[in-house]
């Protein structure tokens, strides 16, 4: 037998993709602790925290806005199941923080979809899950986006949309539209 043959399998790594933007990213430099170059190992054990306190946070949003520590993520296996996940917990007293279309309060968590967009305040984060089956650690790998991730990604917009009043869809025959026989031409 070769080396090669005798080899133990490699084993694959679960990552976290995470694509940052706020609209002020280029003046405000709150990213500059970030490592956009590299991906990075993390324990499985560890909590992994994102907020202002450096010595608290592992990764660091320099921003006075945000709270000492925003938010975290904890890698977890699923019961019964070979499959790993996230969980994230709003960390925030003052600052709510969505996952996609869920809001979550301060102490508030929930599992983190495999694809989603986390926001809260200015700050827009694409979160994206890549499987592995590593149970040791995980990685991250930091992206940096130059347009509005809700804007880039064309998901619907969460403004309302104005209602017409149905009068103005239908021709002025001088009958409201319950007075319109459904054999009438209209």
């Amino acid at each position: 037998m070769t080396s090669f043959e005798e080899a133990e399998t490699e084993e694959t790594v679960t990552c976290l993709h995470m694509t940052f933007y706020h609209p002020c990213q280029d003046s405000k430099m709150m990213f500059h602790c970030l490592d956009f170059s590299k991906r990075e190992q993390v324990q499985a054990d560890e909590i992994t925290k994102f907020g202002r306190d450096s010595s608290v946070c592992r990764y660091n949003l320099m921003d006075n806005r945000v709270s000492r520590v925003q938010f975290l993520l904890q890698f977890y296996r699923k019961l019964n199941s070979t499959q790993f996940s996230f969980e994230i917990k709003n960390m925030s007293k003052k600052t709510k923080l969505t996952v996609d279309e869920t809001e979550l309060g301060y102490l508030n968590k929930i599992d983190l979809p495999w694809r989603c967009i986390i926001c809260f305040g200015d700050y827009q984060i694409l979160a994206e899950i890549q499987e592995g089956e590593s149970m040791d650690y995980f990685e991250t790998h930091f992206h940096l986006s130059d347009l509005p991730i809700l804007q880039e990604r064309r998901l619907p917009s969460l403004q309302p949309i104005q209602e017409r009043s149905i009068s103005s869809f239908l021709p002025s025959h001088g009958k409201s539209p319950m007075e319109l026989d459904e054999n009438e031409p209209c």
